[in-house]
């Protein structure tokens, strides 16, 4: 009997080109970086030339942006997400940082070994890049909204390269699974059966389900997961991405797809977390009550990435409302005496 889950690509290293000199410290996580990043760049550019962020009737500066404002409104985003993607990584879902911040930009681990800035966080990226981009807008008298409405259209094909990398690095995957799509990833994915409160008896169930065989007296297990990874990288990238490239010539105000694209990739992302596994460190922040991080038993056991995205889904929601409340208003007649 075939095994009902699909094995890991024994091929894929963490180097882009492993054993080879100097080049062994590229790695697949910083190059999908890279195409993110161009990627981001082409489709605002397309967009610059659609004509979404020339200036409206209520802008400050009234000349029309040139290629250089583009690259240079990108260029400061890009340095938002990633210091506000690292340090939010750090101070929020790990511990030692808060002692120790001058670690939090060096790219090697206590030996020497180069590791880069392993750890960066959406959520932080989020606010990191949001923060940059107002300031850009206020220095340049550029309409905030508008601007934003182009930038969150075009960061959802770019984050999927930024998942595929998380999935070439063989990390942040799911919970166990005995579905067709499980995965058998690597030994960083193993489960101990017998360290306390395991669900040994649940464990070696999923094992008989899929066709792995646990011997006797074996401490660890690797049992297929979830691909997480590219759940993420489908429907809070391609999808969302689809959904705003639809709606940019048919948005009622400007900050209408900023708040489609924040509820729409919370929406996506609360649910997609109930396959993911949280940090084992972390564990869930609401429920859980000793609940193993790899087994989904309830839909209250609410991780750290589930309230952030909660928040993200009725801030987008709220701008919504107000935004369109505001807009049938402008819109109104004035009255007459």
């Amino acid at each position: 009997m075939l095994p009902l889950y699909f094995k890991y690509p024994d091929w894929i290293h963490q180097e882009v080109f492993p054993g080879v000199p100097f080049l062994s410290y590229i790695r697949w996580y910083g190059l999908m970086y890279v195409f993110a990043f161009v990627t981001a760049y082409i489709i605002l550019r397309k967009l610059f030339r659609e004509g979404m962020l020339n200036p409206g009737p209520d802008s400050l500066n009234k000349k029309n942006p040139t290629e250089d404002d583009l690259f240079s409104f990108i260029a400061t985003g890009i340095i938002g997400l990633l210091l506000g993607a690292r340090i939010f990584s750090t101070l929020i879902y790990s511990t030692g940082y808060w002692t120790k911040p001058w670690l939090i930009f060096w790219p090697f681990d206590s030996h020497g070994n180069f590791t880069g800035l392993a750890g960066m966080s959406y959520h932080g990226g989020f606010i990191g890049g949001l923060l940059a981009l107002i300031i850009w807008c206020r220095r340049k008298k550029r309409p905030l909204l508008r601007w934003i409405d182009a930038m969150v259209t075009a960061i959802p094909l770019g984050y999927t390269f930024g998942r595929l990398g998380n999935f070439l690095n063989g990390e942040l995957f799911g919970r166990i699974t005995d579905s067709p799509v499980g995965m058998l990833f690597r030994e960083n994915s193993a489960v101990s059966l017998t360290k306390p409160g395991a669900p040994v008896e649940w464990l070696h169930q999923v094992a008989d389900n899929v066709g792995i065989k646990i011997a006797e007296g074996q401490e660890y297990v690797i049992l297929p997961r979830h691909p997480s990874q590219l759940y993420e990288a489908f429907f809070e990238g391609i999808v969302l991405f689809l959904i705003l490239w639809f709606l940019r010539k048919k948005r009622p105000f400007d900050g209408f797809l900023a708040a489609v694209y924040t509820a729409g990739y919370g929406l996506f992302r609360f649910f997609i977390e109930y396959f993911r596994q949280p940090d084992a460190d972390i564990g869930y922040r609401i429920g859980g009550n000793g609940a193993v991080v790899y087994e989904n038993t309830s839909l209250l056991n609410i991780s750290t990435g589930q309230i952030l995205c909660f928040l993200m889904i009725l801030g987008g929601l709220v701008f919504i409302l107000l935004g369109w409340k505001l807009s049938k208003n402008k819109d109104k007649p004035a009255d007459r005496k």
